[in-house]
């Protein structure tokens, strides 16, 4: 059966680099005709999962997609991509241009499936570590304070929470191992064992699961994946009227029966990586995108998709449309920065996470999104926070966490617009959190119950 599948993955994949040469995509990089954007203009012969691989690219190189015109019908692919930087510019970097000519073009290597997307990192430098589990106060540091405590250090990650659901991606190293990945098989077991423990808890109801491994990953495609997998577009009880009708994205599914397609309309607040994480949802439901129209130069983002499920068939049924808007709205939310955003930068060490994290919860403010990543030696770490029971963060909180940190090391980033914010009424909807006073990891009782 293995054998039949590869040959058959074999089989499309030269089939695939066929039609490619023979019709070579072509990229143009436009810095005239926009006064305030630089115009990409993207064609290629057309495939499944090509829209999310051409945003990825523009995605990972942290570019702001401000309009964007999107043609796939028939077999060739047409798009338009208006871009800026952070600071709203536009692109004038050689390097970067070249870099998108390069990934976008005829020389590019897009990836024949989406088993492998692009802007996938691979190597045999760290273990990725994937964890979907219940939300709860405290969670970030007890999984940081187990990987410690096994003298595993975590170089990269993201965690995202949604919906009374977590889920994180991890890239760790192994002390043990000069620094390199967890080699050991009783370690890694030992490490799953502990952090499905962890991430259980005390909820029976609801699954937990930790993957190790030493394949490639992209880590926000995997966290959209994971969370979906998960289910987490299925509202719960009082966690769905704790959105305010302005903060919740307004998404509507028609079906124009004339064209035989199904439109999808979305407005919200625009952000960052905003078209990548609907895309994305889109492409892993199986739904195939045949024109769109997005507007995101204002503050509100406004995007406008047709499209069929690979079928060929439209939305079929008020529960389907119902389920595309919960999984879009699920997308759209999962992101979304609440709280405070203090970013940390200083020299990297084993524990590090756990210590930070240890020092939040002591505090009683949860992490309700995180992003951790090494660079050249440095830990630059990016933590959005509140008040684990839900009030508005008290300033001398934060002074006293940067006394502690460093104030040279621990900074407040962007405007906390989360002081001013009614209190919430249920703190179990943050995954990390202050319940938890112990120092160490130990009185938890976990390790020496699992080890």
């Amino acid at each position: 059966m293995e054998s039949s599948m590869s040959f058959s993955y074999t089989m499309d994949d030269e089939y695939e680099k066929l039609i490619r040469r023979m019709n070579p995509p072509r990229v143009v990089i436009d810095n005239e005709s926009c006064k305030n954007a630089t115009v990409i203009q993207v064609d290629s012969a057309n495939k499944q999962g090509i829209l999310l691989e051409v945003v990825q690219v523009l995605t990972d190189l942290n570019l702001i997609i401000t309009k964007a015109y999107i043609s796939s019908d028939g077999g060739w692919f047409m798009d338009v991509f208006n871009v800026t930087d952070h600071d709203g510019n536009k692109i004038t970097d050689e390097g970067v241009l070249d870099y998108i000519e390069k990934s976008l073009g005829p020389d590019s290597c897009f990836a024949s499936s989406m088993r492998r997307s692009v802007g996938v990192t691979s190597g045999m430098d760290h273990t990725s570590i994937e964890l979907i589990g219940s939300d709860r106060p405290g969670l970030l540091s007890e999984v940081s304070a187990v990987l410690t405590n096994l003298k595993c250090n975590v170089v990269n990650g993201e965690v995202w929470t949604h919906n009374t659901r977590a889920a994180a991606v991890m890239q760790v190293t192994d002390e043990d191992n000069n620094g390199g990945a967890v080699a050991d098989p009783d370690k890694l077991s030992m490490i799953k064992r502990l952090l499905c423990n962890v991430l259980r808890g005390s909820n029976i109801l609801r699954e937990a699961k930790t993957v190790v491994s030493h394949g490639a990953t992209h880590t926000e495609r995997r966290l959209h994946q994971m969370m979906f997998d998960d289910r987490d577009y299925e509202r719960m009880g009082e966690q769905d009227s704790s959105s305010s009708d302005q903060e919740r994205p307004h998404v509507n599914v028609v079906n124009w029966h004339d064209k035989d397609y199904s439109v999808v309309t979305i407005r919200c607040k625009d952000r960052p990586k905003l078209l990548f994480d609907i895309v994305c949802t889109l492409t892993d439901m199986q739904y195939v995108v045949f024109h769109g129209n997005v507007d995101a130069e204002g503050a509100e983002a406004h995007q406008e998709y047709c499209i069929r499920h690979i079928d060929g068939s439209p939305v079929k049924s008020d529960a389907e449309r119902q389920r595309v808007i919960q999984c879009l709205e699920a997308a759209i939310q999962r992101r979304v920065s609440q709280g405070l955003k203090l970013e940390l930068c200083t020299s990297d060490r084993v524990g590090l996470l756990s210590d930070v994290t240890r020092i939040f919860r002591e505090n009683s403010l949860t992490v309700t999104r995180a992003e951790v990543a090494t660079r050249a030696g440095k830990a630059v770490n990016t933590f959005y926070v509140r008040d684990s029971s839900g009030y508005p963060v008290d300033p001398k909180i934060i002074d006293s966490i940067r006394q502690t940190i460093g104030q040279t090391i621990l900074h407040v980033k962007g405007h906390p617009e989360e002081v001013n914010q009614v209190p919430q009424e249920s703190p179990t909807r943050f995954l990390f959190g202050g319940l938890f006073k112990s120092r160490s990891f130990c009185n938890f009782g976990l390790v020496r119950s699992y080890s």
